[in-house]
């Protein structure tokens, strides 16, 4: 099968082709930058990885910087929409991101203790996808305080930020974890106990005074 793309006759199935080695790139890419960081990847070992030459990355994406964000922005797309849907109920949501997460996300959260040490490119570590993701939240809990489900003095950005906090930190820093509470982060009991303090705690700070939400 054939068709035409700016005057050129284009077969089918290299099109297909272009996609699957476009796609073996972004997740040899990920690998490699979620595991060493962007500093610490080379696109020789991106281009082993994916099993290809060096050179044809460059045909796909133009520069590291560009298959950095590409690689950051790739990922989020491929995370079913659950991932990043809130719970109705406010007191849900640090548990739900806390075991989201760990079942999910804990990769591209390694690597985001990289990017705090490491000096990037601006806007190069799929800065927009991210900001798109943290921002609904922000929104979310805005609704939520409308809602009557949010106590009014809290800033809904603030609060995003906090359980941003307590649903990250904890997990990709094990040692720290194990230093204070005698636990690996990686620990199914120790999981269950964050899990059980993240919803006590939300049932103190989302508890609203039934008169303020008439």
């Amino acid at each position: 099968m054939t068709g035409r793309h700016n005057g050129k006759v284009i077969v089918m199935g290299e099109i297909r082709n272009a996609e699957r080695t476009r796609k073996s790139i972004l997740l040899a890419a990920r690998e490699e930058f979620f595991e060493k960081g962007f500093n610490g990847t080379r696109i020789e070992s991106i281009a082993k990885r994916a099993g290809i030459n060096k050179q044809l990355i460059y045909h796909y994406f133009k520069s590291k910087d560009e298959l950095m964000n590409e690689t950051i922005t790739d990922f989020i797309q491929s995370m079913p929409l659950g991932t990043f849907t809130l719970p109705v109920n406010p007191v849900d949501i640090a548990e739900f991101r806390y075991k989201a997460n760990i079942s999910s996300l804990l990769d591209f959260l390694k690597y985001t203790a990289w990017e705090a040490v490491e000096k990037l490119p601006e806007n190069k570590n799929g800065e927009d996808s991210r900001r798109h993701v943290l921002h609904s939240y922000n929104e979310d809990m805005k609704f939520k305080q409308e809602m009557g489900l949010v106590p009014q003095e809290l800033d809904p950005s603030l609060i995003t930020l906090m359980i941003s906090s307590l649903t990250i930190y904890p997990t990709i820093y094990s040692n720290v974890t194990k230093m204070i509470t005698g636990y690996h982060a990686e620990d199914p009991e120790f999981q269950q106990k964050w899990a059980q303090f993240l919803r006590v705690i939300s049932e103190r700070i989302f508890k609203v005074d039934s008169n303020e939400s008439l």
